[in-house]
């Protein structure tokens, strides 16, 4: 594994430089998702180890310890993150891997971290280090911690142990315990330029990258993510849907639709009812400009009480959207309450 770097973060790199003098027992990088916070953290985490770092701070590439972190086998570095990453990551995105496959088949892998994952650090913080050096745990995404796994981690950050440095990720700062967040350094990363994310997608060959970076928000990696997956016949039939609500549509929708993850299908749903309430307002719209007269035509029709119930309606169904008892009905149940906004 090489580090991956990307251009909009050069800047909070060279901020990042300042805190080595005095380095920090925690550090949380948080941002929005999709714009390699992971990847920056881990490229950190080589620099740190690394034996004869380069003047920008950045790890040489060559010595002994870069080649072992390059094969996830530096005695000195830990990831801890859910299972289901180990299964299938993603290199390069606020999820990346190693991109190997786990042989755990047997199971569904967690989506959480889990208190075994943060006891069996013990062991790696009680020996002493390579040469000398520091050991470096790198932890994401932090917010997947579950309750009895976070109330361990608080314990060992409240007593860290010697030349030891906790790099964790998040998303969102308001899914983690106050507890944890006073004991680390907060990193903001932001999120890159226009320009900077729309000329990356357009190095890395994607064709029309400025759609796919709008519906992803700006985040040009999880546009890149989307572009690769294949499901823009997906997301448009969706969107078809919306543009045009009706009861006959919603159930068809539902059943053809129900094998797609229902949780992109609510991501997909707040970013509409989100442009819907913005041009409302504002007449602007963040994620779908291909359907501006669409969201024009629906954003006359609606009123504005019924419209921020179904906002909030929609963030309560994505927390419960990893586990529908039935992922057609949950579909159908959302859309038809879609359709009832637009008499």
């Amino acid at each position: 594994m090489t580090t991956t770097k990307y251009p909009w973060q050069d800047e909070a790199w060279a901020q990042l430089q300042q805190l080595r003098a005095r380095l920090p027992h925690a550090i949380l990088f948080h941002g929005s998702e999709g714009i390699g916070k992971t990847a920056f953290a881990e490229r950190f985490a080589q620099s740190l180890l690394c034996q004869t770092p380069l003047a920008d701070g950045d790890a040489c590439g060559t010595c002994d310890s870069c080649g072992w972190f390059s094969q996830y086998n530096h005695p000195d570095y830990r990831r801890v993150r859910p299972e289901i990453l180990e299964e299938d990551s993603v290199e390069g995105d606020d999820a990346e891997g190693d991109g190997k496959k786990s042989a755990k088949a047997a199971k569904t892998p967690s989506k959480e971290i889990k208190i075994d994952q943060i006891r069996g650090l013990a062991d790696f913080m009680n020996i002493s280090t390579h040469r000398q050096g520091m050991r470096i745990v790198l932890l994401y995404p932090a917010e997947a911690l579950n309750t009895m796994a976070a109330n361990a981690l608080l314990k060992t950050l409240e007593e860290p142990p010697p030349h030891t440095v906790f790099l964790l990720v998040c998303n969102g700062l308001d899914r983690l315990l106050p507890t944890i967040l006073s004991r680390c350094r907060k990193f903001a990363l932001a999120m890159p330029s226009w320009q900077q994310a729309l000329a990356w997608l357009s190095a890395q060959g994607i064709a029309q990258p400025d759609a796919w970076l709008a519906e992803q928000g700006g985040a040009p990696l999880a546009a890149f993510a989307m572009a690769q997956s294949g499901s823009r016949e997906i997301l448009d039939e969706f969107l078809a849907g919306l543009a045009k609500p009706s009861i006959d549509s919603a159930l068809k929708t539902a059943e053809r639709l129900q094998k797609t993850p229902v949780v992109d299908l609510v991501a997909w749903m707040q970013r509409w009812l989100y442009d819907v309430f913005s041009v409302k307002l504002s007449g602007t719209i963040r994620y779908y400009p291909r359907y501006e007269k669409d969201l024009g035509v629906l954003a006359r029709r609606v009123e504005l009480p019924n419209l921020l119930r179904a906002l909030k309606s929609v963030n309560e169904r994505r927390a419960i959207a990893e586990h529908p008892l039935s992922a057609r009905l949950f579909i159908e149940d959302m859309l038809i309450d879609y359709v009832h906004l637009f008499p």
